[in-house]
């Protein structure tokens, strides 16, 4: 029996932002097998299901399945798991120590490695695209304006072809207080598009930093179910900040 906990992340409204799936194993035991994750993952058919194992005061290992694959960062599973566990975590991960901490009103902050992408050339003809870049797991396309990204209708069979884990799609923000808009397709990974992809933020951050001249910036995700990400560049590294809201419990009994 595991019981599983449902967030909706980077949103304070239940049923919008991205929703993961917590899974606290018992702190006197090892991994699942990778096969059970993987099922597990599978049946819950959310972008990411994270395993959280406790290590002991506010340490912790950490997890995360799509569908189909375990991958190596996830943003919106490291904000729910902080949000079950308690803000004030340190994650073990495959991707290096992951610390969380409480931020200014309710936010949950989490320190994650900085991704500035690099120029390389199309790998895909796109039409309203400005140029592509490559960071360490995603292909960042940039288009003309946000209108052009909330109406991008992608060829999900050739962006699955893409060796990537996906593709961030990008352009300035269009109302007040919104530096930039995104979308993230990766059915490579098991996920047609992400609702909001904290991750991606390690590459859109420093993207737009250095066009918009400031280290702080609020990225928006114009998902259908949409959602906010607070980012600050600091070195090699970048402070990704969201709400998060419980919505539900599992059971499984099997």
């Amino acid at each position: 029996m595991l019981d599983l906990t449902v967030v909706d992340t980077f949103t304070s409204e239940p049923f919008r932002g991205n929703p993961a799936a917590v899974a606290v194993l018992d702190a006197t035991g090892g991994w699942p097998e990778e096969t059970r994750m993987q099922h597990i993952a599978r049946e819950m058919a959310l972008s990411e299901t994270a395993f959280v194992r406790p290590l002991g005061g506010a340490d912790f290992d950490l997890r995360w399945f799509t569908p189909t694959v375990e991958v190596d960062l996830c943003g919106h599973a490291t904000l729910a798991s902080a949000h079950v566990v308690g803000s004030r975590a340190r994650f073990r991960t495959r991707s290096g120590l992951l610390a969380c901490s409480p931020g200014p009103g309710g936010l949950i902050q989490m320190d994650f490695p900085l991704d500035a992408p690099e120029p390389v050339t199309a790998p895909l003809e796109w039409p309203g695209a400005l140029g592509w870049y490559r960071g360490r797991f995603d292909l960042l396309v940039e288009m003309g304006d946000a209108v052009e990204v909330r109406s991008l209708l992608p060829d999900l069979k050739a962006v699955a072809a893409l060796d990537c884990r996906g593709v961030i799609v990008t352009a300035a923000g269009d109302r007040p207080g919104i530096d930039c808009v995104s979308r993230f397709f990766a059915p490579q990974s098991g996920v047609p598009e992400d609702p909001v992809t904290g991750s991606a933020h390690c590459s859109l951050a420093p993207f737009w930093a250095g066009r918009i001249g400031r280290n702080e910036l609020v990225g928006e995700q114009v998902s259908d179910r949409g959602g906010t990400v607070y980012m600050r560049c600091s070195g090699d590294r970048v402070v990704l900040g969201g709400h998060a809201v419980t919505v539900s419990q599992v059971r499984m009994v099997v």
